[in-house]
């Protein structure tokens, strides 16, 4: 039997490490009563996690810590969220938590984070799905308590920042059992309306059991299937829901998100007058250039007589038809030169000018040109062209030297 590799205990403590820091084991939670809990100077939390049957060390940093709402005692039976892993120093294994939920506290967030999960798996958190809140609504809805100070926020703060702005209060129940079905008949009921552009869904503050009814499915669902924009203000600025998530904008506070609503309208009808000044500015500056290259140009001598540009023209064009009737006339008389040229060559060469100088053009009767003495017989006739008509001959001696 071989002999097992020696490992020093830095060894196995890193192997162990390993094992343990899998990802099965980088996000858990762990149900247990607290003990042995100490709160160091330096601001971390130690303390044991124990049940009937067993104990595990844990321990929360202060960067972790600061966000607890409450002060963990011993006895206190919570649900811890963390990751597990070893302190090599002591070859322990410890939780480091994240975050410390009293139990019934601690059943509720693991209820939210199984649904928030489900929903954003199924896309509606997804930032291309939700609406653009207009930057200036005609109609603004309320969906809140009637009697809560939620309401009495929103519209004090839309009051103050667009007075004339029209509010509609859709009532609903925000909490407790019947606050699910309430509002989501509320969502309803405002998105069938149409005249609607946008709707705040507001509540105060409160425990995250007084919150719940804002991380119930049916609203989830009720938010993301309403056609108008949908703001969620619920609780304070670090509660957070699942309305908020699928809501198309979130504001922490319902103060917070009736100034996301409307814009204000002092700064609005400020910056609105700034605007028409620096148009009227440019325009009258525009105006300015265009009278004074107005006022350049009429200064210029071509505007102040155009009549002697005219007459100038004028004078341009006569010239310009004296030099090109001078140039055709040119044109012509070299013209006419060449053709009486051709002609008279053409005259000299012409039969009818040897006829005029006393030649006579013999020919057969079939018009053949007779050249020769010998071309014709005694007793032939024969066809004697005259510069001035023509004679019918018959031969009556052949020869060189023969008479007609």
């Amino acid at each position: 039997m071989s002999q097992p590799q020696v490992i020093t205990v830095s060894e196995l403590t890193k192997m162990i490490k390993a094992q343990l820091e899998q990802p099965q084991f980088s996000s858990i939670a762990v149900q247990g009563e607290i003990s042995n809990f100490k709160h160091h100077t330096s601001g971390h939390m130690y303390f044991s996690l124990k049940d009937e049957g067993s104990k595990i060390k844990a321990v929360m940093f202060r960067s972790r810590n600061a966000r607890l709402t409450f002060a963990p005692q011993d006895g206190d039976t919570v649900i811890v969220v963390g990751s597990l892993g070893v302190y090599e120093p002591n070859g322990e294994y410890q939780i480091y938590v994240d975050q410390i939920l009293p139990m019934g506290v601690g059943a509720l967030h693991l209820k939210f984070e199984a649904l928030k999960q489900k929903l954003a798996d199924e896309g509606l958190f997804a930032l291309e799905r939700k609406k653009k809140v207009p930057f200036l609504p005609r109609k603004i809805g309320i969906i809140t308590s009637p009697t809560g100070a939620a309401v009495r926020d929103c519209i004090s703060v839309i009051r103050r920042r667009y007075p004339k702005m029209d509010v509609l209060v859709i009532p609903a129940v925000v909490q407790g059992e019947a606050g699910p079905a309430s509002i989501v008949a509320a969502l309803e009921q405002a998105g069938k309306r149409g005249d609607l552009d946008v709707i705040i869904l507001a509540r105060g503050g409160g425990s995250i059991e007084e919150l719940w009814c804002f991380n119930d499915e049916d609203v989830a669902r009720a938010i993301a299937a309403c056609p108008t924009p949908v703001i969620s203000g619920v609780g304070h600025e670090t509660d957070f829901t699942i309305a908020d998530f699928v809501a198309d904008l979130r504001a922490p506070t319902p103060s917070a998100a009736a100034e996301m609503a409307v814009p204000d309208y002092f700064d609005l009808t400020q910056t609105l007058n700034q605007n028409s000044k620096r148009l009227i500015m440019s325009v009258g500056k525009l105006l300015q250039d265009k009278r004074q290259a107005v006022a350049y140009l009429t200064e210029r001598r071509v505007f102040l007589r155009p009549e002697e540009r005219i007459h100038r023209e004028q004078q341009r064009v006569d010239e310009l038809v004296s030099t090109m009737v001078k140039a055709i006339t040119h044109r012509i008389s070299i013209t006419k030169q060449v053709f009486e040229n051709l002609t008279g060559k053409l005259d000299s060469l012409s039969p009818l000018a040897v006829l005029s100088r006393g030649y006579a053009v013999c020919q057969k009767m079939d018009d053949s040109v007779i050249t020769d003495a010998a071309q014709v017989s005694c007793g032939e006739r024969v066809l004697v062209r005259l510069k001035a008509g023509r004679l019918i001959c018959q031969v009556e001696e052949g020869g060189s030297e023969g008479r007609a």
